[in-house]
């Protein structure tokens, strides 16, 4: 994909921080991210399908998806914090078979010149340790293929022509 994922992990901090830009509008990019439908097609590793079992992005919503590859199983759930349509989400996120490891996730939208928009997240993790072992699992391979599914599911809608009144 022509817009790479920076995913920075700085040493004795247990943090992640990644940033990823879209030839797509802010709003384009939020709503796959709000959506179920369209979040259940592009979230994870290109080896695994998803199936959305809660999902409402909401203040005080919650969600829990489950990917799967073959016999094996992966939950994941959280719960809403904050969502500022087009701007910014704030939630928490957990591996269902790492319990008790709950990581805070903070993503911001910005509109970006020529009808782009770039992501800027942060999780932070409960330990150094939590974070190292979500890294050791593929995580960052799993989120770059995320993101390069989700340019090719933005780039499958069809756009209004210039000029057009979008219906709501």
């Amino acid at each position: 994909m022509s817009n790479p994922l920076t995913v920075t992990m700085r040493e004795g901090e247990p943090y992640v921080q990644y940033e990823r830009e879209f030839d797509f509008p802010v709003h384009e990019v939020f709503r796959a991210h709000v959506d179920p439908e369209l979040y259940g097609q592009w979230i994870g590793p290109r080896d695994l399908s998803t199936r959305i079992d809660v999902f409402d992005a909401r203040p005080g919503g919650a969600y829990r998806f489950v990917q799967s590859r073959d016999d094996d199983e992966y939950a994941f759930r959280g719960v809403f914090h904050t969502v500022r349509e087009d701007d910014f989400m704030l939630q928490t996120f957990e591996y269902e078979g790492y319990p008790d490891s709950v990581t805070l996730e903070y993503a911001t939208f910005t509109e970006l010149p020529g009808g782009r928009s770039k992501l800027t997240g942060r999780s932070v993790f409960p330990s150094l340790e939590a974070r190292d072992g979500m890294a050791a699992t593929g995580m960052e391979t799993g989120m770059t293929e995320g993101y390069d599914q989700l340019d090719e599911l933005l780039a499958a809608y069809p756009r209004p022509s210039r000029g057009a009144i979008q219906q709501q």
